[in-house]
């Protein structure tokens, strides 16, 4: 399981543009990071970094597991998510195929797919295609990835906006037991996450604690 994730003085171009430099960030255990700033500061290239998407101009991104310092490929193989600002679902199947397939790809099964169906309500829309989905619904069938093949550090981009009102809460509570369990929250965000978190704002050079 992943207890640390450890940001030394990294720095992240885009282009011909620095987006930020020498960010110093330590995650731990049932903690939560949310990344704010600025339109363009580098919140989702961050996301993308930690991912391995993402190769840094300089720095370092280290992953810690109980044993001690993981390899980098296997902990991004085996010990994250992440969900994007676009959901990256396949348009063509139905809400259930799209999700048994991510849910199968990434180590879960049938049986904890269907246990995601339930926390996020989606049973009425198992049989619908997935263009068919409003954004909120398609967002929620993207987080029950989460549930369904849990993994310890959820890299979450902007989880909140497209959810109405009372999926928020109810995805609030969801967060809130990740934590619990000893997962790890990072998350671009332009509103609050709706559990204790620490608040880093991308574009200054920071060092934070875990």
């Amino acid at each position: 399981m992943l207890r640390t994730i450890r940001i030394k003085d990294l720095s992240l171009v885009r282009g011909e543009r620095r987006l930020f430099s020498g960010l110093n960030l330590e995650i731990g255990a049932g903690e939560a990071v949310a990344l704010t700033g600025r339109n363009g500061a580098g919140k989702t290239s961050l996301l993308r970094a930690v991912a391995g998407l993402l190769r840094p101009d300089a720095g370092n991104i280290a992953f810690d597991g109980a044993a001690g310092e993981l390899e980098a490929e296997t902990a991004r193989a085996e010990a994250l998510h992440m969900v994007g600002h676009h959901d990256g679902l396949k348009s063509t199947r139905s809400a259930w195929e799209e999700l048994l397939f991510q849910t199968r790809w990434t180590g879960g099964s049938e049986a904890s797919a269907r246990d995601a169906v339930t926390r996020l309500d989606l049973e009425r829309l198992l049989d619908l295609e997935v263009r068919r989905l409003s954004a909120g619904q398609r967002r929620r069938v993207a987080l029950a990835r989460l549930l369904a093949s849990p993994r310890s550090l959820w890299l979450l981009d902007e989880p909140m906006a497209p959810l109405d009102a009372g999926h928020r809460e109810g995805f609030g509570t969801l967060m809130a037991e990740h934590l619990a369990s000893g997962g790890m929250i990072l998350a671009a965000v332009h509103d609050p996450l709706p559990i204790p978190s620490l608040n880093v704002e991308i574009g200054r050079s920071m060092e934070i604690g875990g």
